[in-house]
């Protein structure tokens, strides 16, 4: 939220400019705030310190020592994930990549919401599990993720900063290493003027006083010592009524894409920090730093200031100590005029340009303290005033240029003198009011705006430009570390607090409805093309000359969409559209056109564009606003040397996956089978049977299915089981196959790694298709993940691998002749190469559900 006070003080006016974090997937206008939040925020006021922890990915956080810092230390905490989690697994869908990172950003935020600490990110993308973190700085560019990281600590102005992970590895993870290289190398950088200075435009450096690293003890990992500085951070709040262990299960637990659901913990909770680089500590971590108002007087060249207000620090903390004493919870109102008395005292100073640049820097720092506590005490007078105040719109999609219905509301709950002054909506002019507000009398404008025709679209800004492994493309340097856009439109509510202080208060415009079952539900507003299209196959596969249909969708989101699809292709496709144009009369009418496409003769491999609009990826969980990406309306074309045998084969869902749809896509008939139809269905009519990532992790009841699945085995059948993990997040309990064998951590990163066929004779190899070398080029992210470790006799690894400078892996590829039938255990990418249409990747697999049975 962009919020601008006005303070009118006699003859003199000040404006002062407050400018807080409000994304475009807002849950909620107005988060309601009870009397127990009021009287934490009063509390906080006083405190003048901050904290920035460090770390790789969501979920990486040390959510109960945020929680402690945030609300037992009242300190401004922030937590920085150098990526938003793309590379990882998805424990809840399908989604991969950038649609899972969003989704992992959203559940951050709504960690943060109960933690208290607000969230960073770098530009870095999480190219997935890497070994060390020379081939994470390889791939991300060092250089400029450590722009980032210093830009974050300029921005902040942390007092400590804190590391999740050591230098030296113990972490795990490359990307895990990296973060604490690039946190220890930060701290000296923010306060270099020589380094990254284009930044110092529009920021300040910045010294941290020390950096810590909280040590941890990780299952065998223990990196704690007795002579760490230790802190308790288990305590009781009783204003929130929870322990730190309560809060930081709650928090943890919105990582759902992750299956982090956390158990509360409650009771003594000690944390082990150990000083990498700063002034050296002996009982807190905030030793020697005076965070009190006090904090300010003590700042250089203090000497020869001379405030406006004398002793105003001073005023300031005595008037927040009062309001603290005074709070009553079922009178909150009675604070008022002691918060407008405080939004007085936090005026800015009137910087003197002539000053020297250690003075100027003084000043900019007072006012730097002064603006944050500004912006909390403003949302506390909020609060004390019973003030809900909400901008939505008629529709949640808004096309550029056109009219939108909006409704602006505003209600005082509490008594006190409150009045709206104006509404000034999106491209209009001010609409003056000039309204007493009464108590408990809900007051609603109506107005229509025009949008502007050049206003963007809606869309993560970091996904607006196509990116490599690395790092997103961000234009606009401003954007640095904010975890999502700032809402598309606003609407400014001018409010005036008694005589003398006057409130500008932006509200994003949501869209609101009521759902049968879920209740009032709230989506952002989503600014959108006339009509989106998408394709119906992210990859077109195909194994001959012949011809494919191509089905496009297009949805309209507004009235009378008219147009002409035509399609780009790569270099030598044929692609016939019968009906290149539509009409849709009526906004969400729906039209799917159909094309003819096959490749010529000298057709090469590439892409499909549908060049009339964006495509829209949908992503819904009731655990996270609404979400979508805007992209190209784009497929692959790819051509695969590719024999099948057989065609009718069943899928297991699992965790989520496209695997099924790439199958069908290239020709087989694929039954997806429920519980009820693994119970009722004659297996045998199947040739082969697959299922999706960590199906036996997630489908509780598969394992009731075993003795039949085996039995489908020995009668001729083909099981082609894809990863499981076996882990705390996803524990294995379950038998898979007919032997035993163990499912471990083991796993190869590097996707060019060299593939060794142990069995070069295996049918897995030579039917219906001869694999080779050049099969495995081209593979995206890892060549595979959760491999086997011991195993019975009866099975056979075929496939050797390893990392550079590692020792080789065999359990990538486990097969078992079973009866007459085959069951296969595959820790290999396919859940990511087959989307991505990896030609050896498709060539494999088919010849593992091709698997002859025994005669």
């Amino acid at each position: 939220m962009n919020t601008i006070i006005k303070i009118v003080l006699k003859s003199t006016a000040l404006l002062i400019s407050l400018t807080g974090l409000s994304g475009n997937v807002c849950a909620q206008s107005t988060a309601p705030v009870n009397a127990s939040e009021i009287l934490q925020g009063l509390e906080k006021l006083n405190t003048l310190g901050s904290v920035l922890y460090i770390a790789a990915h969501p979920d990486d956080e040390n959510t109960r020592l945020l929680a402690y810092l945030s609300k037992e230390r009242n300190v401004r905490t922030g937590y920085l994930s150098l990526t938003r989690g793309d590379g990882g697994q998805n424990l809840i869908g399908k989604e991969q990549g950038d649609a899972l990172g969003l989704i992992r950003t959203q559940e951050l935020l709504a960690a943060r919401k109960v933690d208290g600490a607000e969230q960073f990110f770098t530009r870095a993308n999480d190219f997935g599990y890497s070994k060390n973190p020379e081939e994470t700085f390889s791939i991300w560019n060092k250089d400029s993720i450590l722009a980032d990281v210093v830009w974050t600590i300029r921005k902040f102005r942390p007092d400590v900063i804190i590391c999740r992970f050591p230098t030296t590895g113990e972490g795990g993870h490359g990307h895990h290493t990296a973060s604490a290289i690039l946190a220890l190398e930060a701290f000296d950088a923010a306060a270099d003027p020589k380094r990254f200075p284009d930044q110092l435009k529009t920021l300040q450096t910045w010294q941290a006083r020390r950096l810590f690293w909280n040590t941890f003890n990780f299952g065998t990992t223990n990196t704690t010592a007795p002579d760490q500085l230790q802190i308790d951070v288990g305590g009781f709040n009783t204003i929130l009524g929870k322990s730190y262990g309560e809060l930081a299960a709650e928090s943890r637990s919105n990582h759902k894409s992750q299956g982090f659901g956390t158990a509360k913990t409650r009771g003594s909770a000690i944390e082990y920090f150990k000083l990498l680089k700063g002034d050296s500590v002996k009982k807190d971590l905030f030793d020697g730093i005076d965070m009190s108002w006090n904090r300010l007087d003590a700042l250089p060249g203090m000497y020869n200031y001379k405030p406006k207000v004398e002793h105003t620090q001073q005023n300031i903390e005595k008037l927040i100590l009062g309001c603290v004493f005074r709070f009553e919870p079922n009178a909150p109102q009675n604070l008022i005029p002691r918060l407008v008395e405080i939004c007085k005292e936090l005026q800015p100073s009137e910087l003197n340009f002539r000053e020297t640049p250690e003075l100027l820097t003084r000043d900019q720092e007072i006012d730097r303290w002064k603006e944050i506590k500004l912006r909390e005490t403003e949302s506390l007078l909020l609060a004390c005033s019973g003030l809900w105040i909400e901008a939505s719109a008629g529709d949640y999609i808004g096309i550029p240029g056109s009219q939108i219905k909006l409704s602006a509301q505003i209600i005082k709950r509490n008594p006190g003198d409150v009045a709206l002054e104006k509404i000034t909506y999106p491209g209009s002019r001010d609409t003056l009011t000039n309204l007493i507000l009464k108590t408990n009398e809900l007051q609603t404008f109506r107005h229509c705006s025009v949008l502007a025709p050049d206003m963007p679209f809606s869309n993560p800004y970091w996904l607006n430009e196509k990116h490599d492994a690395g790092a997103f493309i961000i234009r606009d340097s401003r954007l640095t570390g904010t975890p999502e856009n700032e809402p598309g439109l606003k609407v400014s509510f001018y409010l005036k607090f008694g005589k003398d202080l006057s409130l500008k208060i932006d509200r994003p415009v949501i869209y609101k409805y009521t759902d049968p079952v879920k209740g009032e539900v709230y989506r952002p507003l989503e600014i959108l093309p006339p009509a989106t299209v998408n394709i119906s196959e992210k990859v077109f596969v195909f194994d001959g000359a012949d011809a494919k249909t191509v089905s496009v969708l297009i949805k309209s989101n507004q009235d009378s969409v008219q147009g002409t699809l035509q399609f780009h292709t790569a270099q030598g496709w044929d692609i016939e559209l019968k009906n290149k144009t539509f009409s849709l009369p009526k906004k969400g009418d729906e039209i799917t056109l159909y094309a003819s496409l096959k490749p010529g003769k000298n057709a090469l491999n590439g892409s499909l564009t549908a060049n009339y609009s964006k495509s829209i990826q949908r992503i819904e969980y009731d655990h996270i606003p609404y979400q979508f990406i805007l992209s190209d309306a784009q497929a692959l074309l790819v051509q695969v040397d590719l024999k099948k045998a057989g065609t009718r084969i069943a899928y297991i869902p699992g965790a989520g996956d496209e695997v099924a749809a790439c199958l069908k896509n290239i020709g087989y008939s694929v039954t997806i089978l429920s519980d009820e139809l693994l119970a009722t269905e004659d297996l045998g009519k199947y040739s082969a049977i697959v299922t999706g990532v960590r199906a036996f992790n997630t489908n509780k009841n598969l394992p009731s299915f075993h003795d039949k699945l085996m039995e489908y085995v020995k009668k001729g059948g083909n099981l082609i089981v894809q990863y499981n993990t076996n882990s705390n997040i996803g524990p294995l309990n379950a038998k898979m196959g007919p032997w035993p064998f163990t499912v471990t951590k083991d796993r190869v990163t590097d996707e060019n790694a060299e593939v060794r066929m142990l069995v070069p004779q295996h049918p897995a190899f030579n039917f219906p298709n001869r694999i080779g070398p050049k099969d495995f080029e081209g593979w995206i992210q890892e060549r595979g993940i959760y491999f086997v470790g011991e195993h019975d006799k009866n099975y056979q690894c075929l496939l050797s691998m390893n990392d550079p400078k590692e020792k080789p892996l065999d359990g990538s590829l486990l097969v078992g002749n079973y009866g007459k039938g085959n069951f296969v255990y595959t820790g290999l990418d396919f859940f990511r190469e087959l989307p991505a249409g990896v030609p050896g990747a498709y060539r494999l697999m088919v010849n593992l559900i091709s698997l002859p049975a025994a005669k």
